[in-house]
């Protein structure tokens, strides 16, 4: 059985507590969101695993994803949507290549969303009427969110056989309607 995103908030409640990582995975899951819409895949289903994707980091930021297959496994989270949270580790922390249009899809969103967050929050209406022409800019500019891994993103989106450019289009789409919640109204708005 697929894992629904209801489960996954479920799972992410005692691990996730940090606003920061909650916004970060809220971030994954709705850019994974949109990335399933585009490959006609499960839209819930994607969203589940990249609001989970990151489910030990906060207790064990220097052994992430050592503690997620046992621990997920145990918890009735299918082999399959484990080895998708596993493989956004690949060659970062473990050997799990992304072989799925979703494991290959939250490889590259994961630090992706990273850059799209830094963008909007720089912006008068955050990621309401963010463009990927201005996020390009940025995404070029090597001291802008330096944290993010644009080699991470460009071999992820070379695995997708999409540019960077359609993926950050696909992402900030799937971002958007959530603007309000994941604290990307801009500077100009009273949130």
């Amino acid at each position: 059985m697929n894992l629904t995103l209801e489960r996954a908030k479920e799972l992410n409640k005692d691990m996730v507590t940090e606003d920061s990582l909650i916004i970060h995975s809220l971030n994954v899951c709705y850019a994974m969101g949109a990335m399933a819409e585009h490959f006609g895949a499960d839209k819930e289903h994607w969203m589940a695993v990249g609001y989970l994707h990151d489910y030990d980091y906060e207790k064990y930021p220097d052994e992430h994803l050592q503690h997620t297959e046992k621990e997920l496994l145990s918890e009735d989270v299918s082999e399959e949507d484990v080895r998708a949270i596993l493989s956004h580790g690949y060659g970062i922390v473990n050997d799990v290549e992304p072989v799925t249009d979703m494991e290959k899809s939250l490889f590259t969103v994961d630090e992706l969303t990273g850059i799209i967050q830094a963008c909007a929050r720089m912006r008068p209406n955050g990621i309401t009427d963010l463009e990927v022409k201005s996020l390009m800019k940025k995404f070029k500019d090597k001291k802008f969110a330096a944290k993010c891994d644009r080699e991470t993103i460009k071999k992820g989106c070379e695995m997708l056989g999409l540019e960077v450019r359609d993926v950050a289009e696909i992402c900030i789409s799937g971002m958007k309607p959530h603007a309000e919640e994941i604290g990307l109204l801009g500077t100009g708005s009273a949130n």
